[in-house]
């Protein structure tokens, strides 16, 4: 039955799983001297609609938002390199959200069943999305991926049935069987002119 909480300035560390399953918590402002927020930090906080992390955090730990099911929009600063696995698993009322260009990886099943993200842009510090990253997003519809990015994990994208545009940069040096699999509206991909053939060969196997 939580709902508020005022956390002390003096305070440097929220510790794993803090406020895990906090169902009727809403808000929570993050103090000056907490620089990460742990693992499973807020994971099951489904009465979060949209958060804010403050530029003095470096770090969001794996599934630290997973499951949390009204959260609609999350502000992340520049000064966020590290976004752990499964930090956003599973937010199904995530609509939009803005990658800084400080995160060097997407890891695993970061976004999975983000069911309500319509489009994402993949930042130039990003080298690495990591296996099923944005797997089950049925409704994004838009990928950007920038220059970057030299990587793409199995099942990255998998099972994103309204996905119709998709570009992709000149440094991914392989492409998996199953990275769009089920990405039955793709129309439209852009793609740099000295790697064309490459991806139409890659892509006609993955896709058909």
């Amino acid at each position: 039955s939580l709902n508020e909480i005022t956390i002390p300035g003096g305070v440097t560390e929220m510790g794993w799983n803090a406020f895990s399953g906090c169902t009727s918590l809403k808000e929570i402002a993050i103090p000056r001297g907490v620089t990460k927020i742990r693992p499973g930090t807020f994971f099951g906080c489904t009465s979060f609609q949209s958060f804010i992390i403050p530029e003095w955090v470096t770090e969001i730990g794996n599934y630290a938002f997973e499951r949390c099911t009204s959260l609609e929009s999350i502000s992340i600063p520049n000064s966020v390199t590290e976004i752990g696995s499964s930090a956003f698993s599973g937010c199904s009322s995530l609509r939009e959200i803005t990658i800084p260009n400080s995160v060097t990886k997407i890891e695993s099943r970061t976004f999975s069943g983000c069911s309500s993200l319509r489009e994402i842009t993949i930042p130039e510090g990003v080298t690495k999305i990591e296996e099923r990253a944005f797997v089950g997003c049925t409704a994004l519809q838009n990928i950007v991926i920038l220059k970057g990015v030299k990587k793409i994990g199995e099942g990255a994208f998998r099972g994103c049935t309204s996905l119709t545009t998709l570009t992709l940069p000149s440094g991914v040096n392989k492409i998996h069987e199953d990275e769009f699999k089920g990405c039955s509206a793709l129309t439209t991909i852009y793609v740099p002119a000295k790697k064309a053939d490459y991806y139409m060969d890659r892509l006609d196997a993955v896709l058909h």
